[in-house]
């Protein structure tokens, strides 16, 4: 891209727009980072979409004058995703905040790709409805579609990949096309769907999206339970789900993370690997998976299980569980996680575990390990000050530990927080020769290469 081309883009953009593109230095900052460890990268403009006719202006101007054009919403990213590498345009979504369906009968919901997941479930709570897929942060709904995200209550409802029925999208050249329909199930054509769902925005912008909703439980009741080592609190996490018991969540948290729980959130835990659990069903229901569990926690050591049916109680657990990762300021005041993602075969889960913090124990960095072990997915923190060089060069070597260990148990080296920037380089290492189909598919979609470049496929 030249200087000429993006000028023209923007002087195009601006005939319409009008004060909805702005070039200002604090809106561009805004949108040039995220929440992952990579350093600010600022877009050329920013551009605020109120319509699906707004994204795909945007979209068609920047196809004809060459201009990279990276979607915007939450911000929530850890790995880089909206991050504007090659500048351009910043296409902002979050005013396109609206839910246009709900289908009652049917168990889903359509909304615009800005809708956020709180946002959606305070508007389903009347209707005796829920959207479950928590990933911690109030993603909108499209970025949740891009990035395949899950969260704490994958282990029993999925992730988005499970619960996206259909999208709209506007394609590289501002084409509006629909991918799927409402029906459960359907074996007509490719699966186009799934193929825009974790492709991070590199196939087109996401602009309304179809998602299944479920019941909100006649009974919710939460529990926590500490072990004396992390291997019998992993031991006990398996064993769970082998069992078969039907748990919403079941959450770790190591003796690190459980210190920054209690500083930051005013817990009073004790330091031990601790599982904070869920439950969902009728009452009774509810009463025999705690009861199983607790004989299952009792099996491996566990101890100090307690477990409640009050609102209060389940949700200061689980807002203590999401702000982890804003606790690592309580343990070392001016750090940044350098945040890792990986999952493994649920068999393999405790040796990889215990060897992720092995490799912690032996380092002159500290870190944390917390994790939605349920499905075998786990989060490293290292806590570090980046612009210290050697603490950045042991965060990468301890990283880069994990992940080829991940490979070798037969994992990946993202679970859910995708690719974005920060992975990119370890695709092939996971994918083979697959990654030259990924590269073609993005080519043939998005010839001129706009839709946020250097990202997925792009791969070398």
């Amino acid at each position: 891209m030249i200087a000429g081309q993006i000028e023209q883009a923007i002087a195009s953009l601006k005939l319409h727009f009008g004060e909805r593109l702005s070039t200002a230095v604090a809106v561009r900052e805004h949108h040039g980072h995220d929440m992952s460890r990579q350093p600010l990268r600022l877009p050329d403009a920013v551009v605020f979409a109120e319509s699906e006719e707004d994204v795909a202006r945007v979209v068609a101007a920047c196809f004809e004058f060459g201009v990279p054009v990276t979607p915007f919403a939450a911000g929530s990213s850890m790995e880089g995703h909206t991050i504007p590498l090659k500048g351009g345009i910043s296409l902002d979504l979050t005013r396109m905040n609206r839910i246009i369906e709900i289908h009652e009968e049917d168990f889903d919901a359509v909304v615009e790709a800005g809708v956020t997941r709180k946002q959606l479930n305070a508007h389903l709570r009347d209707k005796g409805l829920f959207f479950p897929i928590d990933p911690g942060a109030d993603a909108s709904l499209g970025g949740m579609a891009s990035t395949r995200a899950s969260g704490t209550t994958a282990v029993r409802y999925g992730t988005m990949r499970e619960n996206v029925l259909a999208l709209r999208v506007v394609t590289p050249t501002g084409k509006i096309v629909t991918t799927g329909r409402r029906t459960k199930k359907s074996s007509t054509g490719y699966d186009l769907t799934k193929l825009f769902v974790g492709a991070e925005g590199t196939l087109g912008v996401i602009t309304e999206v179809t998602v299944r909703l479920y019941p909100i439980p006649e009974t919710i009741a939460s529990a926590v339970c500490t072990f004396d080592t992390m291997r019998e609190a992993v031991e006990a996490v398996i064993a769970t789900i082998q069992s078969g018991i039907p748990i919403a969540r079941i959450e770790f948290l190591d003796e690190v993370a459980v210190d920054a729980a209690n500083l930051h959130s005013g817990l009073s835990l004790k330091r031990a690997p601790t599982l904070f659990l869920e439950f969902h069903g009728t009452p009774r229901w509810v009463e025999e998976q705690a009861a199983t569990m607790r004989a299952i926690a009792d099996e491996y050591g566990g101890s100090d299980f307690a477990w409640s049916t009050l609102t209060e109680d389940r949700e200061r657990l689980w807002k203590a569980r999401h702000e982890t990762i804003y606790a690592n300021q309580t343990l070392r005041p001016g750090c940044k996680a350098y945040t890792t993602d990986v999952c493994v075969p649920i068999s393999r889960l405790a040796d990889a575990v215990l060897a992720a913090r092995a490799d912690l124990d032996t380092s002159f960095i500290t870190g944390k390990i917390i994790g939605h072990v349920g499905d075998g997915n786990f989060h490293v923190g290292y806590l570090i000050k980046p612009e210290i060089p050697e603490e950045l060069a042991e965060a990468e070597r301890l990283a880069e530990r994990l992940y080829q260990r991940t490979l070798d148990m037969g994992g990946t080296f993202s679970g859910e927080h995708g690719i974005g920037i920060s992975k990119l380089k370890y695709l092939r290492r996971e994918h083979g020769d697959a990654v030259d189909l990924m590269n073609a598919v993005k080519a043939a979609f998005d010839p001129k290469g706009i839709m946020n470049p250097g990202k997925l496929g792009q791969a070398g």
